[in-house]
């Protein structure tokens, strides 16, 4: 054959195989990608401020060790000051951050004409009922309820009441932080007083302390109108715990919804947790992931390590210190799960912050102490001179701790000369309240101006650096998720 023929007979088998039945005339249809998930994990250390943290950095490993926190690759300063103060408050420092907006101190998510109309109470003090008036501000989109609209799975956790001023402004609208009876029927669906920006199905995950404000009056709580939120979230398919056996007895992988109230009030500090009674930060953190993520769509959770602040406020050092290594622990954890499914956390954006400052501080010359530990009371301790070692002294010739606060409960009011036999043992005691410049009734020390810092990890994550008002930080984590 020749090379015609060998050409036409190439051509006709091409001819006849172009028009046989098995090739298809168009192109196949490609299956849609899924859309990968968008998760965002919000630490809040409430009251951390930086020296606190330094402390809290000293007293665990030392000065020359890192923290969980001291490892996030990004990293920024926050501005706190409320719209009204100078010195805010844990409600419109933890809104600001939920909806971008200023609002005065007292007040939670609404708008920064709100007035803190203080609530309604009885002669015993108890708070009964909303007193905000139908035409005092209105309600602002938090990033939870963003995340919601997105068909994201919802949480909270704390270790304080859950209608705390920081838990409460992710999920209820209201002008007083106090009426934590109103903002415990924000999160019950369908029931009387719910936040319908939470959809038909309200938060997946609820978690800490404040059982009281969920059960009547009759049964040792709050609520004086009968209401038993705890019966009616069972009844909306709510998994139930109200302590570590049965929290622990749940898995979170099978369970869809999920609420634990473990104590009355707040949680316990860390150092006093009864691990059979409550569980960790850490613990409930990773529990509520479990639940969380079974949604394809993503999921935010917040978590917060709330009782920094009220040990803060007590002037006991070495529990705030102990609760903000619990918090840092509980953000280890978080991201150490969240790899195991995004190991380059491509979905995930975490961000690790402070709703405020406190006054604490760090006294004198002090040699390195290292960590705390047995016989070694370090940070927790009396100034010691950082080349001889001897017990430095005041003008009035007493030691004096190397932590101390800008105001508080335990001034001396005369010399300090009596104070001649303070030692480790005695400043490094859980129960001890360091000495302030300013004397407050106790448990009063206030929080402090000074910015916050913010670490940041994950996805959009490098979006967060430079010194940065509290308002930004919501389109910021809004735009590093992608919502």
């Amino acid at each position: 054959m020749n090379r015609k023929s060998l050409f036409i007979a190439g051509l006709s088998a091409a001819l006849i195989a172009g028009c046989s039945s098995d090739t298809p005339t168009a192109a196949s249809p490609t299956p849609p990608v899924a859309a990968a998930p968008k998760n965002v994990i919000f630490f809040l250390g409430d009251g951390m401020g930086l020296t606190t943290l330094t402390a809290a950095r000293i007293y665990s490993v030392g000065e020359d060790g890192e923290l969980t926190i001291d490892t996030l690759p990004e990293s920024a300063f926050v501005k706190t000051f409320s719209n009204d103060a100078q010195v805010t408050d844990s409600a419109p420092s933890m809104s600001a951050y939920m909806t971008g907006v200023k609002m005065n101190n007292e007040v939670l998510s609404m708008s920064a004409d709100t007035v803190a109309v203080d609530p309604i109470a009885d002669a015993a003090g108890n708070k009964l009922g909303n007193n905000c008036g139908s035409k005092n501000g209105s309600p602002v989109t938090t990033l939870l309820e963003v995340s919601k609209a997105a068909g994201l799975s919802t949480g909270v956790v704390t270790t304080t009441r859950v209608t705390h001023a920081t838990p409460a402004a992710t999920y209820s609208h209201i002008c007083h932080r106090d009426l934590e009876n109103d903002i415990a029927a924000a999160v019950v669906p369908g029931g009387s007083g719910f936040n319908s920006a939470l959809g038909s199905t309200g938060l997946d995950v609820l978690l800490g302390g404040g059982s009281q404000f969920f059960k009547p009056v009759k049964d040792g709580g709050k609520r004086a109108d009968g209401r038993d939120l705890i019966a009616e979230m069972k009844a909306k398919n709510y998994a139930f715990a109200s302590n570590s056996s049965e929290f622990n007895a749940i898995d979170g992988a099978k369970t869809d919804k999920l609420l634990g109230l473990f104590t009355s009030s707040h949680m316990s500090y860390d150092l006093d947790r009864d691990p059979a009674k409550e569980p960790s930060l850490a613990e409930m953190t990773t529990k509520a992931m479990d639940v969380l993520s079974k949604n394809s769509k993503g999921y935010f959770l917040m978590v917060e390590g709330g009782r920094i602040d009220h040990a803060l406020h007590e002037t006991t050092a070495k529990k705030a210190l102990q609760d903000t290594v619990a918090f840092d622990n509980a953000i280890k954890a978080a991201i150490a799960k969240a790899k195991l499914t995004d190991p380059e956390l491509k979905n995930t954006t975490i961000v690790v912050t402070a709703d405020h400052d406190h006054t604490l501080v760090l006294n004198g010359y002090a040699k390195r102490t290292g960590k705390t530990a047995s016989g070694n009371a370090g940070v927790l301790g009396v100034v010691k001179n950082y080349v001889t070692g001897a017990v430095e002294k005041d003008l009035d010739g007493a030691p004096y701790s190397i932590i101390g606060f800008g105001n508080g409960e335990n001034r001396v009011q005369a010399s300090r000369a009596g104070q001649s036999a303070l030692d480790d043992s005695v400043t490094g005691a859980a129960t001890y309240h360091q000495e302030a410049a300013i004397r407050v009734s106790a448990g009063n020390e206030t929080h402090g101006g000074t910015d916050v810092f913010l670490g940041a990890i994950g996805k959009g994550s490098e979006s967060f650096l430079g010194t940065i008002d509290n308002t930004k930080v919501f389109g910021l984590v809004k735009n590093a998720a992608g919502l």
